[in-house]
């Protein structure tokens, strides 16, 4: 494949995990494997270099801010597509070419790994994360007419595009952000299914009730502070009203 691939991987405390990440990425790809470091204690960035990634460090804590610092990083080396994935080994490494294919082959700008469109292990989602997920693309779906099934962190987009973005979202609002302005420039958006496990370690988001809470509340303000943005908030109320009514 000649598109140049560079993969960001945002990683907390994935030493147990973050090797296996790096190492089902696959080779045929020829992509330059990033992992940021976001304030790990552990030894995630010692093991992701091992691994044979190039290893950044972000020491402020926050999901968009590993992915903001994975991108100043990739505007110096300038790829054609980006891909983003977990470092937990709940995504599918090897899958990475049904997202990377459709950019490489001129027909798509932004390609998402839907979990729920896919194989999930048992257990590999929570309930709160299902149900979250589902009630934000209904959400947007109400709000925009967008027909996303998930908020999955697998996802690749063509790197010019990704820059036209102007990605802000620091914490847990960044995937919906992303989508969200991925639908308002117009991009080509295709869903595609992808296979999830049961993630190595417990999760800092839906695994605690603090995370969640924290996760919900940032998603749902980010929703309606685009809705605000694009003059859809007064309407999408009328419609839930109308809906609940």
């Amino acid at each position: 494949m000649s598109s140049r691939i560079l993969v960001i991987i945002p990683a907390f405390n994935e030493a147990r995990a973050i090797g296996r990440v790096v190492g089902d990425i696959p080779a045929a790809l020829d992509a330059e494997v990033v992992v940021v470091n976001n304030a790990s204690t552990d030894a995630t960035a010692a093991n992701a270099e091992r691994a044979g990634a190039t290893v950044l460090m972000e020491p402020r804590r926050g999901y968009g801010f590993a992915c903001l610092r994975g991108i100043a990083y990739a505007k110096e080396r300038k790829p054609d597509i980006v891909v983003f994935l977990d470092g937990d080994y709940s995504d599918h490494p090897d899958e990475m070419d049904m997202l990377v294919q459709p950019i490489a082959q001129g027909q798509s700008d932004f390609v998402l790994g839907s979990r729920l469109l896919g194989s999930r292990a048992p257990g590999a989602m929570l309930p709160q994360a299902l149900a979250g997920n589902r009630f934000a693309c209904w959400m947007m779906r109400l709000i925009w007419g967008i027909r996303y099934t998930d908020l999955g962190p697998f996802r690749a987009i063509r790197f010019e595009e990704l820059l036209r973005l102007d990605m802000r979202d620091k914490t847990f609002g960044w995937t919906i952000e992303m989508q969200i302005k991925a639908h308002l420039a117009r991009l080509r958006i295709i869903e595609i299914p992808v296979s999830y496990r049961r993630r190595t370690g417990v999760s800092k988001i839906t695994g605690t009730v603090q995370g969640t809470l924290r996760a919900s509340a940032k998603i749902l303000w980010t929703l309606f502070r685009f809705a605000l943005q694009t003059g859809r908030l007064s309407r999408s109320l009328r419609r839930v009203s109308g809906l609940a009514a």
